[in-house]
């Protein structure tokens, strides 16, 4: 008797999965239907090919894409040193085993090759504040690799291995539009770095938006065991195409509780597309509107049978949504046809549009649907940033301060008042373990006044706190709330 193939098997599973229909015409028989569904009836295999269903081809054209990530980043001594630490330089000479000359921290994790010219998609948290990247494939070729593109607010980062000298497998970024519960799926990684690993499973949910692990949450949930150093592997569909990049897990022991949430291959594309164009960072649409979640009372109150879109709460001047038409109350239902469901939803769907064109929202006003055309553009910054370093001691020392900008408050996702978008100084960043952290300045907070005198710019801030005093009386806006707090000097 003829021995189908192992290709031929696999086939006959996707078809099986995806398409029972088509199975039935295939040469390998199908699992018996069952006759009564009021009953749970438990079948054997009924041939010798269906015990010898495997992923094994589908692995081995998709591993060779696979690489582990080890970022590196290498902290030189400072010159200045102890008596001891001289002595010991003096005695044994720079090489001396207690005087290391420089101090690296290590980080490891997972990439997938996406270009046969040796771009790299990873998750930006594995190479976040490294300096030396090397990848290392599944064959145990190592390479050396540079940095082209870090995106914090999506957890991805676009690699290049520095010389490639050819035979890179790229693996096909895939449909994950398409993907739905129930699907198989496949995770290739390096898991606590023991080496590449593939585990299986199915898609568990879509659209998980209340993970936390990056600003524009959409995330494909899989059930696939993913562990610590799988960070930045692929997601694998019966296609062979990459649906996602591993990048979370829920869990309380730090092992997998197969909770595992992945970045939908869509928006991976868009970051690539950006790298690609040789572009640094990765600029999205600007809408201008601040938009809240409908609850079951909103969605009572407005004739939804069930709580579903975003909630328009007010909009910036002359931005796009004021534009467009949009008004304080109307709820957006979907961007191009694509329901939304929170703003983190709207937040990604609308984030994948780009900066050209436009885009339709389908809104509902009152009793009526309508759709309305919004321009794509990025946020304008309408004045320079002029980022100021605090260095001088002041309760902004370690703070870093720009002039706030619609641009600036996109970057930095804040939600301030729209009167407040006009002019204003924002802590950017607050180095841990400084004055400004220990006075409890966070990312986000604007800069009202000092000391009763009002703060426009990074340069009035500049100027303030040049100036020593024995007292400090600070006030920001947080959250919509103005606090003033007392510090000496």
């Amino acid at each position: 008797m003829h021995r189908p193939s192992t290709s031929l098997l696999l086939a006959a599973l996707l078809l099986g999965v995806a398409h029972p229909a088509a199975a039935q015409a295939e040469s390998v028989p199908p699992f018996r239907a069952l006759q009564d569904n009021r009953q749970e009836n438990r079948v054997v295999p009924e041939s010798k090919a269906q015990v010898q269903l495997s992923f094994a081809p589908l692995v081995k054209r998709a591993a060779p894409s696979v690489v582990n990530v080890y970022g590196t980043h290498v902290e030189k001594r400072a010159a200045n040193r102890g008596a001891m630490d001289e002595f010991l330089r003096r005695f044994f000479g720079d090489a001396s085993p207690n005087l290391p000359q420089e101090r690296a921290q290590r980080s490891l994790g997972s990439g997938v090759i996406v270009d046969a010219s040796g771009l790299i998609v990873t998750n930006n948290h594995v190479i976040e504040n490294m300096n030396e990247v090397k990848v290392a494939l599944n064959d145990r070729r190592e390479f050396e690799a540079q940095i082209l593109l870090r995106d914090p607010r999506t957890d991805l980062a676009i690699l290049k291995v520095k010389s490639p000298n050819g035979g890179l497998t790229p693996m096909e970024i895939g449909d994950s539009e398409h993907l739905q519960v129930g699907d198989f799926v496949i995770a290739i990684g390096n898991p606590f770095g023991v080496g590449q690993t593939v585990t299986q499973g199915i898609v568990s949910a879509l659209a998980r938006t209340q993970v936390g692990s990056a600003d524009y949450q959409f995330f494909i949930q899989t059930d696939a065991a993913i562990n610590p150093g799988n960070s930045g592997g692929a997601l694998v569909d019966l296609n062979g195409g990459l649906v996602g990049i591993n990048t979370a897990i829920y869990s309380q022991s730090g092992g997998s509780h197969g909770i595992g949430f992945a970045i939908p291959a869509s928006m991976v594309k868009a970051v690539v597309e950006t790298a690609k164009g040789g572009a640094r960072t990765v600029r999205r649409p600007w809408l201008g509107a601040r938009l809240q979640h409908v609850t079951p009372d909103i969605a009572d109150s407005v004739g939804l049978d069930h709580p579903t879109g975003v909630l328009v709460a007010s909009m910036q001047p002359k931005s796009p949504a004021e534009e467009a038409g949009l008004k304080r109350g109307d709820v957006v239902l979907a961007v191009d046809g694509q329901t939304v469901d929170d703003p983190e939803a709207f937040g990604y769907r609308f984030a994948l549009k780009g900066i050209k064109g436009e885009t339709k929202l389908t809104v509902l006003r009152g009793a009526t649907r309508t759709t309305v055309p919004v321009r794509l553009g990025p946020a304008p910054e309408t004045r320079p940033r002029d980022t100021l370093k605090v260095k001088t001691r002041s309760p902004f020392l370690g703070a870093t301060a720009v002039n706030l900008s619609p641009a600036v408050a996109e970057d930095l996702q804040l939600d301030l008042p729209t009167q407040a978008q006009a002019d204003g100084v924002i802590i950017a960043e607050v180095e841990g373990g400084s004055l400004a952290n220990r006075a409890g300045l966070q990312k986000g907070d604007l800069v009202v006044a000092v000391n009763g005198a009002p703060v426009a710019t990074t340069k009035d801030l500049e100027r303030m706190t040049r100036t020593s005093a024995s007292m400090w009386e600070v006030t920001i806006s947080r959250g919509g709330q103005q606090l003033t707090s007392v510090f000496g000097g």
